[in-house]
């Protein structure tokens, strides 16, 4: 077989990468195709957006001409003839105002019966109104309406009314006025002219009947439109689309502001996107070609890439066997730098699981001290005569402190945590009390064993506090502070630290000892090797540590990983 690779020079992988997505033409067909589908996604989004801004426009026209109606009739009413009681006059004046605008006025009793109506002479016989049941409601509302379409008696066609409740002022000439139109005269406001083939427009009332429509799937006045498709146009404005018939349809809709009726604006969505298909067609025809093309390329540029890539793979898997690699020479630069990275990186990952052996053995240490801390202060609370509930309570406590304490030192690797930050973790167990603790000195690095001592003291101190001390009562106060003292002829810095309570209930010295004093005194001396005071003076407990700075400060360059002396 012939070995192509000697045609192919040293080169960055770049040159590889253009190469192999040049002829890798797959993914760019898809991303092409998928593209064309967010296209087509794209346009049927513009299209429902067009469709639903061109039935609010409608929308807006339809309403400017109810409004105006309403507006005709609050103007009407205050007719000074209509005030007289003069009706004829008033048929009269408003027939010939009206004419040219093709709208007819009718003065209604509460029964329904007409008084007059602009479309006829004055004083010829009237029936009742033929939209009863609707005007009925506009007088219990009190509200101006707008009526569904209806098939007038007097008009002989298809028309709508708005209704107005006459005033208390001129109820005496009626009920209510209404000023009514024929329904074929708005179609002035909804032409199609402005949209694509195959598409209509169409008002519908609030019972969902046709006011009036145009285009090419026109509805009559008064007749339903499709309920199936009303019952999806739910909000004020919106599209929806209907898959059921032979074509797919998209309708766009509007809610006239202030009435229950809404524009309709309608069409085959095929209209809108038939050059999508055609660029399609072209896609799929071209793509087939091009990709046969793209595969040949593709496979002779993967078979170059293939000896490097099994080289490196080669060291991976004799990483994974916890062998030290030497780095491979690949015809690829960025190959090679990727050899030499696994090389050093077997030689890291050989030093790292050393390292970890050894924090493993010290972890081992560390878990064997604390548990020897546990055992010993279970030993001691079960020496003392108490119930099984104040034994749970006293064990919980304490290994809460303590947790607290190697919870501080893991968040800062066992590197030590500043007496400060020891005290405020420590006293903010006991909430509130916290805020009445005094703490003075300078603060320094405790290191990882005297923080698991001083929180033991410090959560004993506190208990006892919050029990039988200062902290038991609201007034109550405490200090903690801590100095330095130079006390002997070798010049050894001495550390003390001082609890002392102040404003709390009478102190008596304890008629016997417990744990929590064991913790304080003889525990607290030999885990810092100094001396402990208590002077329990009437007026507040004082408890006082002195101990060799040493025994507390973590030094400079300290192992942290040494054991926690307990």
């Amino acid at each position: 077989m012939l070995k192509i690779s000697r045609f192919f020079p040293i080169a960055p992988i770049g040159a590889y990468l253009v190469a192999l997505a040049a002829g890798v033409a797959l993914p760019l067909l898809i991303f092409v195709g998928y593209l064309m589908t967010e296209l087509e996604s794209n346009e049927r989004a513009i299209l429902a957006n067009e469709t639903a801004e061109d039935a609010q426009l409608i929308a807006r026209s339809v309403d400017r001409e109810l409004q105006d109606m309403a507006t005709t009739l609050r103007i009407l009413v205050t007719s000074p003839e209509l005030k007289n009681g003069d009706l004829k006059a008033f048929h009269n004046r408003t027939q010939n105002s009206l004419r040219s605008n093709s709208l007819y006025v009718l003065v209604v009793d509460s029964d329904g019966q007409q008084k007059l109506n602009t479309r006829v002479p004055f004083g010829t016989p009237l029936s009742k109104v033929s939209n009863l049941s609707e005007f009925q409601s506009v007088l219990r509302n009190g509200v101006t309406e707008a009526s569904s379409v209806f098939y007038g008696a007097t008009s002989g066609k298809h028309v709508f009314n708005i209704t107005m409740p006459l005033p208390k002022e001129v109820s005496a000439a009626g009920a209510a006025m209404i000023i009514t139109q024929n329904a074929e005269d708005l179609q002035k406001l909804v032409s199609a002219e402005g949209l694509a083939a195959g598409w209509s427009v169409a008002i519908v009332d609030g019972m969902g009947n046709v006011v009036t429509s145009v285009g090419a799937d026109t509805f009559a006045s008064g007749s339903a439109f499709p309920a199936h498709t009303l019952k999806l146009m739910t909000g004020f404005k919106g599209t929806i689309e209907d898959m059921s018939g032979d074509r797919r349809q998209i309708y766009g809709y509007s809610q006239i502001t202030g009435w229950t009726w809404k524009a309709v604006v309608w069409g085959p969505i095929d209209t809108a996107q038939a050059s999508i298909l055609t660029t399609w067609r072209q896609l799929i025809g071209g793509g087939a070609v091009f990709l046969a093309v793209a595969m040949l390329i593709a496979w002779l540029v993967g078979r170059q890439l293939r000896i490097p890539i099994r080289q490196l793979a080669q060291m991976a898997e004799r990483m994974g066997r916890g062998e030290i690699v030497s780095p491979v020479e690949t015809k690829i630069r960025e190959a090679n730098q990727v050899a030499v990275a696994l090389s050093n990186a077997s030689f890291d990952r050989s030093e790292a699981e050393d390292r970890i052996h050894l924090i493993l053995h010290e972890l081992v240490h560390r878990t064997k001290n604390i548990l020897t801390l546990v055992q010993a202060m279970m030993r001691q609370l079960a020496r003392q005569d108490t119930t099984m509930d104040e034994f749970q309570k006293a064990i919980s406590g304490r290994l809460q402190g303590l947790g607290k304490s190697i919870e501080a030192l893991a968040k800062e690797q066992w590197s030590g945590v500043s007496i400060r930050r020891v005290v405020e973790i420590h006293m903010s167990t006991f909430g509130d009390v916290a805020e009445r603790v005094e703490v003075q000195g300078e603060n320094f690095t405790l290191k990882a064993e005297a923080v698991q001592n001083l929180g033991l003291i410090l959560h004993e101190l506190a208990t006892n506090s919050v029990k039988y001390g200062a902290l038991s009562t609201p007034h109550g106060k405490v200090r903690i502070a801590w100095k330095d003292l130079l006390e002997d002829e070798a010049d050894e810095v001495k550390l003390r630290l001082v609890w002392e309570e102040k404003d709390g209930p009478l102190v008596h010295a304890p008629s016997r000892t417990g744990f929590g004093t064991t913790i304080v005194k003889r525990h607290a001396a030999a885990a810092f090797g100094g001396q402990v005071e208590i002077d329990f003076n009437p007026q507040g407990l004082c408890w006082r540590l002195t101990a060799p700075r040493a025994a507390f400060e973590r030094g400079e360059g300290a192992d942290d990983l040494k054991d926690i002396a307990i």
